[in-house]
């Protein structure tokens, strides 16, 4: 559990504090991890579960989707499409409760391979249905949700990614298009480059760098978190 100091320098109870000693000790911060990919053999499936393995020994809350075994369709029809003269629609009830679970959580960690520079299609139709106009955005809402990261598995080399402006361009889609958008400020993205190992020739300890530097997110994240205890 998160360990909270309940005096501030001076010697007095900051309100912070104040609210800890009413309310009890702070509630673990809960982690929703989603995360896209056919094959549960894959690199994305490990690093994905060194992901959730290393949040639960940092004693947080982690609630993972799979999206591929989760059952979650991502084609959206005409009971989710938005109404962009009406906030308060009332959507599908998987679209209502897959909101209720994500905006539940304190951050997100998203893992993914990245296809055609981007989010699989069926993260891009997760996004596309839940995080709807007036659940997500809209009418002057947000999300609630303090931080998100999203990894992001790349085939090719970083210099590839560079070349073409396509490291600045993912981020800017994601960190500022979906997350600021949804008033998520603290948004990073982290990409995991040669994800396919083609030209790599210490492969098993290529891959391990990889799985260290999510692992490094993981981390980072947690360190922002515990900067402001939950509190329920």
């Amino acid at each position: 559990m998160i360990s909270t100091s309940l005096s501030s320098p001076g010697g007095t109870v900051s309100p912070t504090s104040a609210r800890l000693l009413d309310d009890g000790p702070a509630k673990a911060h809960r982690v929703q991890v989603i995360w896209a990919h056919p094959r549960r053999d894959s690199l994305t499936a490990t690093v994905v579960a060194d992901v959730v393995a290393s949040l639960r020994d940092h004693d947080l809350d982690v609630d993972e989707l799979d999206l591929y075994r989760s059952g979650f369709d991502p084609v959206l029809k005409p009971m989710d499409e938005p109404d962009w003269n009406d906030p308060d629609k009332p959507f599908s009830p998987e679209v209502r409760e897959h909101a209720m679970r994500t905006k539940a959580a304190d951050a997100l960690v998203f893992v993914f391979p990245v296809w055609w520079y981007s989010v699989p299609a069926i993260m891009k139709g997760y996004i596309d249905r839940v995080w709807n106009y007036g659940l997500f955005y809209g009418d002057g809402r947000r999300s609630g949700i303090g931080a998100a990261r999203w990894i992001g598995l790349a085939g090719e080399g970083i210099a590839s990614f560079r070349k073409r402006g396509y490291e600045e361009m993912i981020a800017h889609h994601l960190d500022a298009g979906i997350a600021g958008l949804c008033g998520i400020e603290d948004s990073r993205v982290v990409l995991l480059y040669d994800a396919l190992g083609e030209g790599i020739d210490d492969l098993p300890g290529h891959f391990l760098a990889l799985r260290r530097k999510a692992r490094a997110v993981v981390s980072e994240l947690v360190a922002t978190l515990h900067e402001e205890p939950r509190t329920e």
